[in-house]
C-alpha cells in the first residue's frame, strides 16, 4: 500500500485483521513508511538497499517521533546509503560494541590475573566500587578525555591518592582497548595528576619503645605479633600476614617468600634477624602443627586478612595517630640506612628490584655523614688555633 503519510493517516489507520503487520510506504521519500502491528503500535521504517542487500531499518516510534522529523530522519540516513554507507549496521555494531564494564572484565581477566592476589582484589574492587558506577555503561570507542577528567575529579574529592590509582589503572586499560582493536587512541592521555607527596614518615627510638609496650600490654597477641613481624623484618603487610610455615626455614633464619606473594612477582629470599626468628618460633610453639599460616584467620585454614581496626586502636594508644601500617617498613630501612648500610643491600632486604626505589632513603646518610664530619672535627678542634675566632682575636 503506498499513500503520503501523514500524522492524520497514521492516527486513521488501523491494524489489519490476520496479518502480524501492516506496513504504508511513502509516496514522498522513496522506502520511508509506516509499520503498525497487529496490538496497534505504530512505528517508522526506511527500507533501502546496499550490496545488493534489502535492508529495514526502524526510525522510532510514533508518537515519539513524528512525521514529519521521522521523514526528516530517513531522507538524512538515505543520504548515508548513497556514500555507501550501512546505517543498520553501523547501528547494530554501535549496539554490540564493548562497554568499559566488557574492557574492565577483560582487563581483569587477561592482565590484572597475572599480579599478585592482593593486587588484584585492589583493582577488582577499584573498578566495582569507583569505574564503573561512573562509567561502566559507555561504549569503551565512545569514551572522551573530559568523561576521564570528570571521574578522576569526583574521586579526588574523597581521597586524591586514590584518584591517581584509578587514573593509573584506566591508562593503562585504555592502551590495552588499543592493542585489542577497541578504539585508536587513550583518553588518559593529557590528565592532570593531582600532585603527591612522597611520605617520610619514620618512628624515633621513643615511638618504637612507645609502641612496643603497647603491643606487649595487648590482648590481641596474635596481631601484635604481625606488628612485630613487620618492625622485624621491614616486610609488606600482605607479606607477613599472608605467609606460611614452609616459607621459613628458622634453623638457619632464612625467609623465602614466593613470588605470587611480593610486589615484584619474584621470589625473594631474605635471612631474618635472631629476634624474628625468636618471635617466630615462639608462634609456631603456641599453634597446633597441622596450622598452615602464621597468622591464621577464624579458621585455620585461612590467613587473617584485617588488622586495620587493631592498627586503628594501637597507635592511638601509642601516641602516634599519624603513622600508616606501611611505615613500619620506612622505619625498618630508616634504621639500616642510618647504621651506614649501602642503598644497594637495604634494597636487597627491602626486595626493590630497581636502586631508585630504595633512593627515597637516601637523605637518611645526612646522619651517619654528620657523625664522621663531627669526628673529624673533634680532632681539629684541639689544635691551638684551631677554633673559631681564635686568629681574629689574636689579631
Amino acid at each position: 500500500m503506498r499513500e503520503k503519510i501523514s500524522d492524520k493517516l497514521v492516527r486513521a489507520t488501523e491494524p489489519t485483521i490476520g496479518r502480524m503487520s501492516t506496513t504504508i510506504w511513502d509516496t514522498e521519500v522513496v522506502g520511508f513508511g509506516l509499520c503498525i502491528t497487529q496490538a496497534g503500535a505504530r512505528s517508522f521504517v526506511l527500507r533501502y538497499r546496499i550490496d545488493n542487500r534489502e535492508r529495514r531499518l526502524t526510525i522510532g516510534s510514533y508518537p515519539d517521533w513524528s512525521v514529519t522529523a521521522a521523514r526528516e530522519e530517513a531522507k538524512a540516513i538515505k543520504r548515508l546509503v548513497d556514500i555507501g554507507r550501512d546505517p543498520l549496521q553501523e547501528r547494530d555494531d554501535r549496539r554490540s560494541a564493548p562497554t568499559v564494564a566488557d574492557l574492565a572484565k577483560r582487563y581483569l581477566e587477561e592482565h590484572a590475573s597475572r599480579k599478585a592476589d592482593h593486587a588484584y582484589r585492589d583493582q577488582k574492587t577499584m573498578f566495582s566500587r569507583l569505574v564503573l558506577p561512573g562509567i561502566g555503561r559507555m561504549k569503551v570507542a565512545e569514551v572522551k578525555h573530559a568523561d576521564i577528567d570528570r571521574l578522576h575529579r569526583e574521586i579526588s574529592k574523597r581521597t586524591r591518592i586514590q584518584a591517581n590509582r584509578v587514573a593509573q589503572v584506566l591508562r593503562k586499560m585504555f592502551n590495552l582497548a588499543i592493542r585489542w582493536e577497541y578504539r585508536t587512541d587513550n583518553p588518559v592521555t593529557g590528565l592532570v595528576f593531582n600532585a603527591e607527596v612522597p611520605r617520610n614518615r619514620y618512628l624515633s627510638p621513643e615511638e618504637i619503645r612507645r609502641l612496643t609496650d603497647v603491643l606487649a600490654e595487648h590482648p590481641n597477641q596474635r596481631c601484635a605479633n604481625v606488628i612485630r613481624l613487620l618492625l622485624l623484618t621491614g616486610a609488606r603487610r600482605g607479606e607477613a600476614m599472608n605467609a606460611t610455615w614452609d616459607q621459613f626455614d628458622l634453623e638457619n633464619g632464612i625467609w623465602t617468600k614466593p613470588s605470587s606473594h611480593t610486589k615484584q612477582r619474584r621470589e625473594h629470599r631474605v635471612p631474618l634477624s635472631q629476634a624474628a626468628v625468636v618471635l617466630l618460633k615462639e608462634i609456631k610453639a603456641g599453634q597446633p602443627r597441622f596450622c598452615r599460616f602464621v597468622f591464621p584467620g577464624e579458621t585455620p585454614d585461612h590467613p587473617l586478612t584485617e588488622i586495620k581496626g587493631f592498627w586503628d586502636r594501637v597507635r592511638i594508644k601509642a601516641g602516634i595517630p599519624d603513622v600508616h601500617i606501611h611505615d613500619l617498613r620506612h622505619t625498618y630501612a630508616s634504621i639500616l640506612v642510618s647504621s651506614g648500610l649501602s642503598l644497594p643491600i637495604i634494597g636487597a632486604l627491602l626486595g626493590h628490584t630497581q636502586t631508585q626505589t630504595t633512593a627515597r632513603y637516601s637523605h637518611l646518610f645526612d646522619h651517619p655523614l654528620r657523625e664522621a664530619t663531627e669526628r673529624v672535627s673533634a680532632v681539629v678542634i684541639d689544635f691551638p688555633g684551631s677554633k673559631p675566632g681564635q686568629n681574629r682575636a689574636a689579631g
